[in-house]
Parts: structure tokens; sequence; C-alpha cells
């Protein structure tokens, strides 16, 4: 296997975060998500010098992913019910963990707008997952036991918070723009999440950047 680094965006309700944890699974390699937010803000509060003390440290302990182990996962979904409201220093913090897990392991990383924070960076496959509302709606309604008023209200406003968080800290940019990612998967037609996970895991053969033996059955 070469040393790559799969980003994941996807719509709420897709499955997209499903898909990404599968195809680490399957690889056995790591995916991170929320625990980037976690750290990134507990590091936000150090001051300058103290963070290179850290992060000099922890290039010699296997980088920030050693402290991220440690950091509880989020088990359900994710939902923003509040508008974005931007905070330069922890996207700061959110890239330099970025950047140090793609060099220093394999790995698939959700969200952050991490298909651009590595877009100068070599073996990085980007990918945006959706799917159609009904679609989605279903997924949260099983997911989150709510109704499909409120699963579609939620959908609505977590997708807003993403498009907002994306087109800030890329200077414009657009988060659903198909121009930005190598696949873009509609999870419903491709056949749903183990479908999806087996796209893209031909795809990363195709790329020569993993082989039939390094996948997991």
């Amino acid at each position: 296997m070469e040393q790559f680094t799969m980003t994941v965006a996807r719509g709420f309700g897709s499955g997209g975060k499903e898909i990404a944890s599968r195809v680490a699974k399957r690889l056995g390699i790591h995916c991170y998500e929320n625990r980037i937010l976690t750290l990134a803000s507990q590091l936000s509060g150090l001051d300058e010098e103290l963070f290179t003390e850290v992060d000099e440290k922890l290039s010699t302990h296997g980088g920030f992913a050693a402290m991220m182990r440690g950091l509880p996962r989020a088990r359900g979904y994710i939902a923003r019910d509040k508008k974005f409201v931007s905070d330069d220093q922890i996207f700061s913090y959110e890239t330099k963990i970025i950047e140090n897990l793609a060099d220093t392991e394999s790995c698939v990383i959700v969200g952050k707008a991490a298909d651009y924070v590595l877009r100068n960076h070599k073996n990085v496959v980007s990918v945006y997952i959706e799917a159609p509302r009904a679609y989605c709606v279903d997924r949260t309604m099983e997911h989150m036991e709510v109704s499909a008023e409120v699963a579609a209200r939620t959908i609505e406003a977590t997708d807003q918070y993403r498009a907002e968080y994306y087109k800030y800290y890329t200077g414009g940019n657009y988060w659903t723009n198909p121009i930005n990612y190598d696949l873009t998967l509609n999870a419903e037609r491709v056949g749903g999440s183990n479908a999806c996970v087996d796209v893209l895991l031909d795809y990363l053969k195709r790329k020569g950047l993993i082989s039939e033996e390094d996948i997991r059955k």
C-alpha cells in the first residue's frame, strides 16, 4: 500500500461518514472526523511557542494521530443546528493536524475542507458523497429516530453550515463543486453504502495506491 489520504465530503444523511469509516476499516487504517475539531479546539488554547513545543515532541511519537486516538469518536450523526461562525484560529490548527496526518500515515479524513487543505499534497483522493433528499431524510429518521419534518430541517441546516464553512475557508469556493473532487457519488444510485465502499476501493486500486491484498474481507 502506498501512503495516501482519502478526504470525504458528504451531504447530511447520505451515508458519507459511514462509507468513509468502512473504507478505512477495510484497509486497516484510521478514519478521522470529529476528533480533529476536538483536538484543534484544545490546542487553540495554547500560545504559539507552547504549540510549537508540543508539535516538535509529537513529530517523534506518531504525530497528532497519537493524541487523537485517545479522544472519543462520535457514534451518531453530527448535526449543526446553528449558523456558521468562523474561527480562524481553530481552522489554522485543524489545517496543521490534517497536513500532519497526510504526512505521517495513510488515513481517511471526513469533512473539515480537507480536500482544499491537501490540494497540493500528493497521493490524495478526494470524494464527495451525496444522495437525493428523500434518501437522506429516510436515513436521518432511522439513525436519529426523528420525524420526517425534523430530519428535513436538520439536513437543510447542517448542509447550509457545511457550505458556509467551506466557502469561508476556501476563499469563495463552493462545497458541492465537482471539480474539487476525484469522484462524486450518488449513494442511492450507486446502491448504498457497501456499494460505494467497493467503488472507492476499486478507484484506489486503479490509482495504484492499494492492491487487492491490502483489502480486508
